[in-house]
């Protein structure tokens, strides 16, 4: 039956959502739907006890009668509600977990991506699919089941009573039927595209919002406020004017039902004068049959716009189909292991690896980072530095040939034993919604209070914290927004302490400090690291002269590496990279 009520692109959509869905939500919708049957019948009911009310006040005149009549139409309208509360508390409650278990879904799925799917997604496409989408799974459902149970049996029900009680007249009412369904269907194909566009549009509004929120010294230091005005206008103009034009569309089904039906009426009641005045039936089944009518008129009205309604919620579920189904690109074996103690050695052996774009980055790369040692990456950007620190936290896998820990290459090892060796501060800090301690924190499950300011000492974050409004416990915003650049960073640089990991990894992570703090970070980083496999991608030359080994990275191959003085004794990329940036110009 749902072949008649959807194109046939959504048919296997619709079937596979509610093979998904339907079957974890199977007794709160057994009960919704149980109630809805009751709710038709009742429908049918108070129809059909029209005749006897007509009959027994009008016709026979028996009090009795009426008296028991009137207790019959107060059971059936008590029924009746309180069938319809039960079916709306658990049809909300089936409703509301299919959202739950939908977002909690598809936050799974992006969680276990890869880098690069990030760059097909932005984060307010990922808004939008993770919650108008995940509503859409259920308005589609509830739909489905409202429109199926409660509207079709209650018109069936009702269609029952006409044809019972007068089947010319009910002839008669059937001619609505076929000038509805073209009608509908004719604005069912304009709905699609429109709702594709608003929901890309609603897209634009939220990455609007966030590009404004974390982009606002650069709006408010260019002058930009009248441009992202003029920018927003417009994108909340088109989503005003599609919402416009998915209303009229939804709409216009309302005029057509209202004007066949019009029609359909006043023909039944011409008629039903013929019948009652001159053929000779009972005032009781005439008033039971234009109940009936009447009562059928909604369902009727809902069913012919299902259609509309189901194709236009069809879109977002098919977004959602569209990020659940996509592959994830970087996967852990079933046989993958637990990366097992040892000294630390990271090896990349004949490594090529690529990005999306086709370009090679690296060919046949062959470095070696020794375990216990610390290890500079420098070079000009675009050299590599940083896709080797991907490389190594497996944020990628190489094209052809392997990158190893103590001999074990990365891709037969977990996800979680592999990271939990490795600490890690970027250049680009990043900080959580919540506390500074909050913070802190992450960086080890379960560190104590006492530990927690151990790692921020350690990182000279303890005295600026101790001189914050709540202390440990002062919100540093969103990523941060409370604190200075270096602030937030020797807050990640306690987060990576607190760690305390065999392999540590650090992309620029003295650059946002002034010369004071960087000084004494360097000192603490110079304990941390003591017998620590550690990595440190550098621009400014200064903070790697305590490096056991500095690797020059030139056009994603190893141009030269050593110690410092072997490298500054030889006229190559390291010695003129240290000429420009440390000596004086003349």
């Amino acid at each position: 039956m749902l072949k008649k009520f959807i194109s046939k692109s959504n048919q296997s959509l619709l079937m596979r959502l509610l093979a998904e869905n339907f079957k974890h939500q199977a007794p709160w919708y057994g009960i919704a739907i149980g109630s809805m049957v009751v709710v038709a019948v009742m429908t049918s009911a108070s129809a059909w006890i029209m005749r006897d009310v007509v009959n027994s006040t009008v016709v026979s005149k028996d009090i009795e009668k009426v008296f028991g009549v009137a207790v019959t139409v107060a059971i059936i309208f008590a029924v009746k509600g309180l069938a319809t509360y039960v079916q709306s508390i658990f049809l909300s409650k089936a409703g509301n977990n299919i959202i739950a278990h939908t977002q909690r879904r598809l936050f799974e799925h992006v969680l276990r991506q890869g880098l690069s799917f990030y760059s097909i997604y932005p984060s307010s496409e990922l808004l939008v699919r993770l919650t108008n989408n995940a509503q859409a799974v259920r308005s589609v459902i509830e739909l489905v089941v409202t429109s199926f149970i409660r509207d079709l049996f209650s018109l069936m029900g009702l269609l029952a009573v006409m044809v019972i009680q007068q089947p010319l007249l009910s002839l008669v009412s059937a001619a609505v039927g076929p000038g509805a369904i073209l009608g509908v269907r004719v604005l069912t194909r304009k709905v699609r595209k429109i709702m594709e566009l608003e929901i890309a549009s609603i897209g634009q509004i939220i990455q609007s919002v966030q590009e404004t929120s974390t982009g606002i010294r650069i709006v408010k230091a260019f002058a930009l406020e009248d441009f992202m005005r003029r920018r927003m206008d417009k994108y909340i103009g088109d989503v005003e004017r599609r919402a416009n034009s998915i209303a009229r569309l939804e709409a216009a089904s309302s005029p057509i039902m209202e004007t066949l039906s019009g029609f359909a009426i006043a023909g039944v009641i011409a008629l039903s004068g013929v019948l009652v005045l001159q053929q000779g039936n009972t005032p009781g089944e005439l008033m039971s049959f234009i109940t009936a009518l009447l009562l059928a008129y909604e369902p009727a009205k809902r069913l012919a716009r299902m259609r509309i309604s189901l194709e236009s919620a069809l879109v977002g579920v098919r977004m959602m189909y569209q990020l659940a189904d996509h592959p994830i690109e970087l996967t852990e074996k079933n046989s993958a292991i637990p990366l097992p103690e040892g000294p630390g050695e990271i090896r990349f052996k004949d490594v090529n690896f690529s990005y999306k774009n086709g370009e090679r980055l690296f060919q046949n790369l062959n470095v070696t980072f020794p375990a216990g040692k610390t290890t500079a990456l420098v070079g000009p950007s675009g050299a590599g530095k940083s896709s080797i620190i991907n490389l190594i936290m497996r944020l990628y896998d190489p094209d052809v040939g392997s990158v190893t820990v103590d001999g074990h290459d990365l891709k037969d090892v977990t996800f979680r034993s592999l990271r939990d060796r490795i600490g890690f501060v970027g250049q680009d800090t990043f900080l959580f919604s919540g506390t500074i301690k909050y913070n802190i924190s992450l960086g080890r499950e379960g560190a104590s209070d006492e530990e927690i300011i151990e790692a921020a000492k350690t990182a000279n974050a303890h005295d600026f914290i101790m001189k914050m409004p709540h202390g440990y416990d002062t919100e540093v915003g969103e990523n941060g927004i409370k604190l200075s650049g270096g602030q937030k960073q020797r807050i990640t640089i306690a987060r990576a302490m607190l760690r305390n990991a065999e392999i540590l990894i650090f992309d620029e992570a003295t650059s946002a400090l002034d010369s004071e703090s960087e000084i004494q970070i360097r000192e603490a980083l110079a304990r941390l690291t003591r017998k620590r496999t550690t990595i440190m991608i550098a621009h400014r030359l200064s903070t790697i002269t305590a490096a056991d080994n500095i690797v020059v990275m030139e056009g994603g191959q190893v141009a030269e590496q050593g110690p410092q003085g072997r490298l500054l004794s030889q006229d190559g990329v390291y010695r003129r990279l240290y000429e420009l940036q440390l000596l004086p110009s003349a």
